[in-house]
């Protein structure tokens, strides 16, 4: 048998990783769906909350670009959806006319509690120390 190449080695490594990826988000728009949420969802109201645990606590939507994986574009429609289902409000920044603010509603707050074990046992389920990191058959050849 021929020895894999480092290169192949590290493709090999990329596929493991981005295969993980897809089925952890899977998994997780699968849990947070009964709760009108997707992972991307989530995301925003995770880092919102980790902004401040009190209500009102803000952050520039253009921070949040380089933390969720989302186009500019993406973002702004999801912020708005977000917005039209009372779970963020955004604002204007007074020092930049350019810049948005977004904060958490009470309502956004109370769903991201609600729904901050669902996503973290997932996390932990997949990633976690224990997790098979082949648990649906790909098993990609280590040497």
């Amino acid at each position: 048998m021929a020895a894999r190449t480092a290169g192949a080695r590290l493709g090999e490594r990329w596929r493991e990783i981005l295969s993980v990826h897809a089925r952890t988000l899977c998994e997780i728009d699968r849990v947070l769906h009964p709760h009108g949420l997707g992972a991307s969802d989530f995301e925003v109201l995770d880092i919102l909350a980790a902004e401040g645990p009190e209500e009102g606590s803000q952050c520039r939507v253009h921070n949040l670009v380089g933390h969720v994986h989302l186009s500019q574009s993406a973002l702004s429609r999801l912020i708005a959806r977000l917005e039209k289902d009372g779970l963020v409000v955004r604002s204007m920044c007074a020092e930049d006319r350019r810049g948005v603010y977004v904060a958490l509603t009470r309502k956004g707050r109370d769903l991201h509690t609600e729904v901050l074990p669902l996503q973290r046992a997932v996390l932990a389920r997949m990633l976690g120390d224990d997790a098979d990191p082949h648990p649906w058959g790909y098993e990609g050849s280590r040497s």
